[in-house]
């Protein structure tokens, strides 16, 4: 692999090189307002909305569609300039965050936000990679379509950075993550060169499927500009219910008990324990606890489907009981409308913001089998308490696809420094425990900055070399998001192999 950094370093920090090589063709493809110089005007793009990293770069490209933006890539190709690629900066892993010393620019996608096709005989929608996930969502309801990936940004976040963080969201359970909605896709590549694969096809087996190899690439080997994307059924109506239950084991029983009878009715299906529910009501007085007893563990599940939510509501209320006297489940409610549907969900919605405002936590997105859920957050919370008296645990998330979020919070009136400083053990205690149950340490956030070392502990040397080999092959010069995912020793050493 060649050395891009030194030579893209000396570039950088030459201003009137960079100037003349780079910002100025660059300001020529895209115009005036396709460029920030500023540094207060790009700084809402610097910096994270969750831990913390703060970038520095010379210049924002905001090009207006994928022509523009292959252009402006090829000149960075040509002027060996690494790139970062950004959305709408909504990640948790640092992704779309550039570092903090000048090294790259950053492309945003922000301006690239057209809804191209519509296409409801073939039930799917083409989009730039800058449209925001709900206006797509918006699209495809007003069109009598669902749109189902749904997550808590979803107001803000880009379908392009959907697609290359590979986001799951709290439908996974039915519909899958973002790849399993994905049509076709249209990226350019690291050399400017643009691959149009937006084909709607439900079925193309003429050699390999390449845009699986973007979704979830996190902008590492190529820059997403366009999407076809899959659309389903409108459902006339839904039925949402709160239940209690005594622990993960009973919870996983009574949803093999609701997957049997409800089927692909369930479209969430999520966990929390009682930690959560108390300290969501908080920091939130809005949010209500809707059983009179308190419980050890809760589920939210939704059901969606055709016709009246009478129906599903009917269908929901035997296996309910069944599961209270199977003493799977403790006690519970169904809704009776949308408002305390909605009361429900903020609940669960309400538990990662009450948990930021409780003190020092320490987040993983983490996925185990199912089955072995239970036995997960039993032994995490074990080793914690043994290693570090006083943590608290708290753990939800999505039990329909066993992507749990672990995030034990500090013990009460202690330093928050203090316990901050032993995030490193506590990862390895939580991800050694995950690997030896078959899970990955990364569900659906993905790797980006913060987990990069992490992958390199717990992904097998075979599986790391496919990985940059398929990077050094797409990008060798490693100049898209570079030190994201694969760290850039592991790329150089595998280079002087080749």
């Amino acid at each position: 692999m060649a050395d891009s950094s030194s030579d893209a370093g000396g570039l950088l920090r030459d201003p009137a090189r960079f100037a003349r090589e780079v910002l100025e063709p660059i300001r020529a493809i895209v115009g005036e307002r396709g460029v920030i110089t500023d540094r207060d005007q790009m700084q809402p793009l610097m910096v994270a909305w969750r831990d913390g990293w703060k970038g520095r770069v010379p210049l924002v490209v905001q090009p207006a569609n994928t022509a523009e933006l292959a252009a402006v890539v090829a000149i960075c190709h040509r002027t060996r300039t690494p790139i970062v690629p950004q959305g709408g900066n909504t990640g948790l892993t640092g992704a779309s965050q550039p570092h903090g010393d000048d090294s790259e620019i950053v492309i945003s996608t922000t301006r690239m936000n057209r809804i191209r096709a519509l296409d409801l005989d073939n039930d799917t929608i083409t989009v730039d990679a800058g449209c925001v996930l709900a206006s797509i969502q918006d699209a495809a309801r007003e069109a009598g379509r669902l749109f189902p990936l749904s997550l808590g940004a979803e107001g803000s976040c880009q379908i392009g950075g959907n697609l290359s963080t590979n986001a799951g969201g709290v439908q996974a359970v039915r519909y899958g993550t973002a790849r399993n909605l994905v049509a076709g896709l249209e990226v350019v590549l690291p050399d400017g060169r643009v691959w149009d694969g937006l084909r709607g096809l439900r079925k193309d087996n003429a050699g390999y499927d390449l845009k699986q190899i973007f979704i979830g690439a996190e902008g590492t080997l190529g820059i997403i500009t366009g999407a076809t994307l899959k659309l389903l059924p409108l459902p006339e109506a839904t039925a949402t219910a709160f239940l209690a239950t005594g622990s993960p084991a009973q919870a996983v029983a009574w949803l093999r008990r609701a997957k049997a009878a409800l089927g692909e009715t369930i479209t969430s299906c999520e966990l929390m324990e009682r930690a959560c529910v108390e300290i969501a009501r908080k920091h939130n007085s809005q949010i209500q606890d809707p059983l009179e007893q308190a419980y050890p563990w809760y589920l939210l599940l939704e059901l969606a489907g055709q016709g009246a939510a009478e129906a599903l509501e009917a269908r929901l209320l035997p296996v309910f009981e069944a599961g209270l006297e199977a003493e799977e489940l403790l006690d519970g409610v169904i809704a009776s409308s949308a408002a305390q549907a909605a009361a429900l969900w903020r609940i669960r919605e309400g538990a990662p913001e009450g948990q930021r405002l409780e003190g020092s936590s320490f987040k993983h997105d983490v996925s185990v089998p199912i089955s072995q859920v239970d036995r997960f957050i039993a032994e995490a919370n074990t080793a914690l308490s043994q290693r570090f008296p006083g943590i608290r645990s708290f753990a939800f998330g999505h039990l329909g696809d066993g992507n749990i979020h672990f995030n034990p919070i500090q013990a009460e009136g202690e330093p928050a420094d203090l316990w901050q400083a032993r995030l490193p053990e506590v990862n390895r205690i939580v991800h050694d425990i995950v690997s030896q149950l078959g899970g990955s340490i990364t569900a659906e956030h993905g790797v980006g900055r913060l987990r990069i070392t992490e992958l390199q502990h717990y992904k097998s040397p075979i599986e790391l070399e496919m990985m940059a080999r398929l990077k050094l092959c797409f990008d060798p010069l490693n100049l898209m998001n570079p030190q994201k995912v694969l760290r850039s020793d592991l790329l150089d050493n595998l280079s002087e192999t080749v």
